[in-house]
């Protein structure tokens, strides 16, 4: 390899030996899968910390500018903007999609199409679309065909191209342009992403096929994907990716809130496979790797791979590019990315400090509550919100913030996400229970002076599994003697 054909950079705040790691890991991935070039950048505290290259794009190496198309990382784009349209409440996730498109034949939700469980097929009609023009399918009919819904909706996960064809033409019909020039104005330019597009905005790398039986190139063609685009066309590079990977960890108020990102990566349906360790957001793929809780995506047309996963956990993320069809398994490369910094150089949290501010009213719902003999905490947070976590059980539990009604709040991640905690408070104001979607907490375990539903027998507590004798037992046993 010449000199020009090994491109790194190691700035400042990862230290040498771990940029060593990372160096080797992406080597011996260029390698070991014979890509043409491969980049990789990582991500933390807001930026990029390390980026790197190896082999060659046009007898150079590959640099942080040079194009590379992201495949399915295009889909994460889309979701972004569908859930930014749901914030801008032009749209409810629970739509049915023949709601905003009459007559598209499909019946299932916006979140199904998001989550991958709408039942639609996996691909498009018509010959391989990754290789042939856009053209081919000019109606949406042509790519979804007649018998689009195969399957119930929201009976289980099932990849689907078509799926994100039509969340395009839902933007399109909703703010009245091209897909492209949507993202463009809604994603891309407040991102300051201006090498992204569907079409190449740098020096872009050839698209390779490597024979699997020996070291010679074929090139793929790149074509346009139409009414597929928003499923996969969309070109990137490292640096741009890098800022998007930015916008996942930490949110952007231009862009789309910290809430709706929580959202993307919470699980929306199970994994096609019995496979635990991933699944599927709105968006966005989940991985579950060496003990770390990814969220991203993964893109594979002809000619081209690409990766970028975030560990909100870790604050970190990775990006990797190739342009060759297959051979590297580089989502893998991506998440020992990650690993390797989170391993090598952990998080440092945040100091703690005390709240700035505090009603002092708010201290009288803290503590252990019991649904009825099950015990959970309520923990007020520095930023003024509520914490409800399990007590003795496994779970993240809900965090719920403050609504513009007295004594109500609105769990916004978790278990409880959407759903109302109100403060129920006797005749002398003081706080008698809490209610969570009907579930009554109470400060004992089925407290037998608050308003637990089915009541609370007045016998109390007891030793023992035997049940107390009720007149209804003693006009049975009466009947039957």
């Amino acid at each position: 390899m010449t000199p020009a054909a090994a491109h790194q950079e190691t700035p400042a705040g990862l230290l040498p030996e771990t940029a060593r790691a990372l160096l080797h890991r992406l080597a011996t991935g260029q390698a070991d899968g014979r890509a043409p070039s491969m980049i990789a950048a990582v991500v933390r505290a807001h930026g990029p910390v390390w980026t790197a290259g190896r082999g060659e794009v046009d007898g150079t190496a590959p640099q942080a500018s040079t194009g590379y198309r992201i495949g399915s990382i295009s889909k994460t784009f889309t979701a972004v903007q569908v859930l930014r349209l749901a914030e801008e409440r032009l749209l409810k996730l629970t739509d049915p999609i023949d709601r905003h498109l009459p007559g598209c034949g499909v019946e299932a939700s916006v979140a199904q199409l998001l989550a991958h469980n709408a039942g639609l097929p996996a691909e498009p009609r018509g010959p391989w679309w990754e290789r042939t023009p856009g053209a081919l399918r000019p109606e949406l009919s042509d790519v979804l065909g007649a018998d689009a819904d195969r399957w119930p909706a929201g009976h289980g996960h099932r990849y689907s191209n078509p799926g994100y064809a039509l969340l395009g033409k839902l933007i399109e019909r909703l703010r009245g342009r091209p897909w492209g020039q949507t993202l463009r104005a809604d994603v891309l330019d407040p991102l300051s992403m201006t090498q992204s597009g569907v079409a190449p905005g740098g020096r872009p790398a050839a698209g390779w096929a490597v024979h699997p039986w020996a070291d010679v190139l074929l090139p793929e063609p790149t074509e346009e994907y139409g009414h597929l685009a928003p499923a996969g066309q969309l070109w990137s590079t490292v640096a741009d990716l890098s800022r998007f990977a930015v916008f996942l960890l930490d949110g952007d108020p231009q862009v789309l809130s910290t809430e709706s990102l929580a959202m993307m990566r919470t699980a929306a349906s199970p994994p096609e496979s019995a496979d635990p360790d991933h699944g599927y957001g709105l968006g966005m793929q989940l991985l579950r790797h060496h003990g770390l809780s990814l969220s991203g995506h993964t893109g594979s047309v002809p000619g081209f791979l690409a990766a970028l996963w975030t560990c909100p956990d870790q604050d970190v993320a990775a990006v990797v590019l190739a342009n060759v069809t297959a051979g590297p398994q580089i989502g893998d490369i991506a998440a020992d990315l990650v690993k390797i910094v989170a391993d090598r150089e952990p998080t440092i949290p945040p100091p703690w400090r005390p709240a700035a501010g505090l009603d002092p009213t708010l201290l009288d719902l803290t503590g252990p509550w019991y649904w009825g003999a099950r015990p959970v905490a309520i923990r007020l947070l520095g930023d003024g919100r509520l914490q409800l976590t399990p007590i003795g059980r496994a779970g993240r539990g809900t965090r719920f913030r403050a609504t513009t009604t007295a004594d109500t709040w609105t769990g916004f991640d978790g278990f409880y996400a959407g759903e109302t905690l109100r403060v129920i408070r006797d005749p002398a104001g003081a706080v008698d229970h809490l209610d969570l979607g009907t579930l009554v907490l109470t400060r004992g375990p089925y407290d037998p002076a608050a308003a637990v539903p089915g009541g609370v027998d007045p016998t109390g507590w007891r030793a023992g599994s035997e049940r107390p004798v009720t007149d209804t037992d003693e006009q049975v046993s009466g009947s039957a003697g």
